[in-house]
C-alpha cells in the first residue's frame, strides 16, 4: 500500500471538514483540534487538513504514506541512488502517529516532500519532538526553520 499525500492549510477546519466530506464522499479518518486527514480509497490519496488561519488554500506539504518502515528505508535507497538527499527523521511525531520517515531536500521549487510510515496513533500532534516542530512552522517561518535545520545536520 502506497499513496500520496497532500497536506493542506485551511483557515477553518470544521468547514473544510464539511467541504472534503463532500467531495471525496468519506468522513475523516482522524479528526483532532486544528487537523484532520481523510484515507481516500479513489483516488488512492491521505488528504491531511491543517487549520492555519490566513494562510488557507496554500500547500502546507507534499508526501508519500507507504505501508511499513522497510518500504521507507527501500524508497530513500532509490532515491539516493538517484542522486537524491534526504533527512531522516525516525521515531517521530507529528499528525497524531509515531512515524519513521525521511524528507526530500533539494525539491527545485521549496516543496517540502515526506516519505512516511505510520507506527502508531499518538495523542499529541507532535509531542516533545522539535525538528518536527519546526516542520509545521507559520508558512513565513518554515524556510527559515529548514536552513537552521539543515545547518545542524551532519554526515
Amino acid at each position: 500500500m502506497s499513496r500520496v499525500q497532500l497536506a493542506l492549510n485551511v483557515n477553518d477546519l470544521e468547514e473544510s471538514v464539511a467541504f472534503y466530506s463532500k467531495l471525496f464522499g468519506a468522513e475523516p479518518a482522524k479528526l483532532r483540534p486544528g487537523y484532520a486527514n481523510f484515507a481516500i480509497a479513489e483516488p488512492p490519496l491521505k488528504l491531511v487538513l491543517l487549520e492555519n488561519p490566513g494562510h488557507g488554500g496554500s500547500l502546507n506539504h507534499l508526501g508519500v504514506e507507504v505501508a511499513s518502515t522497510d518500504a521507507v528505508d527501500t524508497e530513500q535507497a532509490r532515491l539516493a541512488a538517484a542522486g537524491l538527499v534526504s533527512a531522516d527523521e525516525r521515531d517521530t511525531t507529528c499528525c497524531y502517529a509515531r512515524q519513521d520517515k525521511f524528507w526530500v531536500e533539494g525539491t527545485p521549487n521549496g516543496e517540502q516532500w515526506e516519505i512516511y510510515a505510520v507506527l502508531e496513533d499518538s495523542a499529541t500532534f507532535y509531542g516533545d519532538d522539535a525538528a518536527a516542530a519546526a516542520r509545521w512552522a507559520d508558512p513565513a517561518d518554515r524556510a527559515a526553520a529548514a536552513e537552521a535545520a539543515a545547518a545542524t545536520r551532519c554526515c
